[in-house]
Protein backbone atom coordinates (compact mmCIF):
# COMPACT_ATOMS: atom_id res chain seq x y z
CA UNK A 1 0.00 0.00 0.00
CA UNK A 2 1.45 3.28 -0.83
CA UNK A 3 -0.41 6.58 0.36
CA UNK A 4 1.09 10.25 -1.26
CA UNK A 5 0.09 13.87 0.23
CA UNK A 6 0.56 16.50 -1.95
CA UNK A 7 0.09 20.32 -1.02
CA UNK A 8 0.47 23.41 -2.90
CA UNK A 9 1.25 21.29 -5.82
CA UNK A 10 0.71 22.02 -9.84
CA UNK A 11 -2.06 20.12 -11.07
CA UNK A 12 -0.20 18.01 -13.56
CA UNK A 13 1.73 16.24 -10.78
CA UNK A 14 -1.78 15.45 -10.00
CA UNK A 15 -2.75 14.16 -12.92
CA UNK A 16 0.24 12.53 -13.39
CA UNK A 17 -0.03 10.33 -10.11
CA UNK A 18 -3.89 9.19 -10.79
CA UNK A 19 -2.40 7.15 -13.36
CA UNK A 20 -1.36 4.35 -10.96
CA UNK A 21 -3.03 5.47 -7.82
CA UNK A 22 -6.70 6.73 -6.80
CA UNK A 23 -6.66 9.83 -5.32
CA UNK A 24 -9.62 9.88 -2.77
CA UNK A 25 -9.44 13.23 -1.29
CA UNK A 26 -7.96 16.30 -2.90
CA UNK A 27 -4.26 16.07 -2.98
CA UNK A 28 -4.36 12.38 -1.04
CA UNK A 29 -3.33 9.64 -3.25
CA UNK A 30 -3.81 5.64 -2.48
CA UNK A 31 -2.73 2.50 -4.22
CA UNK A 32 -0.94 -0.18 -4.61
CA UNK A 33 2.16 -0.55 -6.47
CA UNK A 34 5.53 -2.35 -7.09
CA UNK A 35 8.61 -0.70 -5.39
CA UNK A 36 10.10 0.09 -8.53
CA UNK A 37 6.98 2.21 -9.76
CA UNK A 38 7.29 4.01 -6.58
CA UNK A 39 10.28 5.06 -6.85
CA UNK A 40 9.43 6.24 -9.84
CA UNK A 41 6.68 8.19 -8.87
CA UNK A 42 8.71 9.17 -5.61
CA UNK A 43 11.18 10.93 -8.38
CA UNK A 44 8.81 12.18 -10.69
CA UNK A 45 7.32 14.11 -7.49
CA UNK A 46 10.49 15.44 -6.36
CA UNK A 47 10.65 16.69 -10.20
CA UNK A 48 7.39 18.31 -10.67
CA UNK A 49 6.30 19.61 -7.17
CA UNK A 50 7.64 22.43 -7.62
CA UNK A 51 7.16 24.65 -4.40
CA UNK A 52 4.75 22.41 -3.00
CA UNK A 53 5.25 19.68 -0.10
CA UNK A 54 4.86 15.91 -0.16
CA UNK A 55 4.85 13.22 1.91
CA UNK A 56 4.28 9.81 1.43
CA UNK A 57 3.76 6.49 3.38
CA UNK A 58 4.41 2.76 1.88
CA UNK A 59 4.14 -0.42 3.14
CA UNK A 60 7.62 -2.73 3.58
CA UNK A 61 8.67 -5.66 6.32
CA UNK A 62 9.86 -4.85 9.68
CA UNK A 63 8.32 -4.26 12.91
CA UNK A 64 6.47 -1.17 12.10
CA UNK A 65 5.59 -2.41 8.56
CA UNK A 66 5.64 1.00 6.98
CA UNK A 67 8.51 3.92 5.77
CA UNK A 68 8.07 7.52 5.16
CA UNK A 69 9.51 9.64 2.72
CA UNK A 70 9.12 13.78 2.91
CA UNK A 71 9.46 16.32 0.25
CA UNK A 72 9.91 20.13 1.23
CA UNK A 73 8.07 19.67 4.19
CA UNK A 74 8.58 20.92 7.87
CA UNK A 75 7.17 17.25 9.12
CA UNK A 76 10.67 15.23 9.26
CA UNK A 77 10.84 11.33 9.74
CA UNK A 78 13.14 10.37 12.70
CA UNK A 79 14.71 7.03 13.83
CA UNK A 80 14.36 6.52 17.51
CA UNK A 81 15.15 3.53 18.62
CA UNK A 82 14.40 1.90 15.38
CA UNK A 83 10.88 3.15 15.27
CA UNK A 84 10.33 5.88 12.65
CA UNK A 85 8.09 8.83 13.62
CA UNK A 86 7.56 12.21 12.40
CA UNK A 87 8.96 14.94 14.17
CA UNK A 88 6.73 18.56 13.82
CA UNK A 89 9.47 20.97 14.99
CA UNK A 90 8.08 23.55 17.05
CA UNK A 91 5.98 26.24 16.28
CA UNK A 92 8.67 29.18 17.11
CA UNK A 93 10.73 26.99 14.14
CA UNK A 94 7.68 27.90 11.58
CA UNK A 95 6.96 31.44 12.93
CA UNK A 96 7.76 34.22 10.12
CA UNK A 97 10.05 37.17 10.84
CA UNK A 98 6.30 39.25 10.09
CA UNK A 99 4.37 37.14 12.36
CA UNK A 100 6.87 36.98 15.29
CA UNK A 101 5.20 39.69 16.92
CA UNK A 102 3.78 39.91 20.27
CA UNK A 103 1.94 41.87 22.67
CA UNK A 104 -1.14 44.08 22.11
CA UNK A 105 -2.33 45.60 18.79
CA UNK A 106 -2.33 49.03 17.74
CA UNK A 107 -6.17 49.00 17.84
CA UNK A 108 -6.33 47.21 21.46
CA UNK A 109 -3.89 50.04 22.68
CA UNK A 110 -5.74 53.01 21.90
CA UNK A 111 -9.07 51.51 23.03
CA UNK A 112 -7.39 50.26 26.18
CA UNK A 113 -5.38 53.07 26.69
CA UNK A 114 -7.53 55.93 25.42
CA UNK A 115 -9.77 54.99 28.11
CA UNK A 116 -7.53 55.25 30.91
CA UNK A 117 -6.56 58.75 29.96
CA UNK A 118 -10.11 59.58 29.73
CA UNK A 119 -10.74 58.52 33.42
CA UNK A 120 -7.08 60.38 34.24
CA UNK A 121 -8.06 63.79 32.69
CA UNK A 122 -11.96 63.55 33.80
CA UNK A 123 -12.12 65.61 37.06
CA UNK A 124 -14.50 64.77 39.99
CA UNK A 125 -17.69 67.06 40.05
CA UNK A 126 -17.42 69.85 42.36
CA UNK A 127 -19.78 70.18 45.19
CA UNK A 128 -21.66 73.32 44.13
CA UNK A 129 -22.92 76.46 46.39
CA UNK A 130 -25.93 75.39 47.85
CA UNK A 131 -28.35 78.03 48.64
Amino acid sequence: MTVIVLTACPAGLRGHLTRWLLEISAGVFVGNVTSRVRDLMWARVIELSGQGRALMVYSTDGEQRLQFKVHEHHWKPVDYDGVMLIRRPPSHDLASPSSGRTGWSKAVKRKRFGKQAARRTSTPPSPGKGP
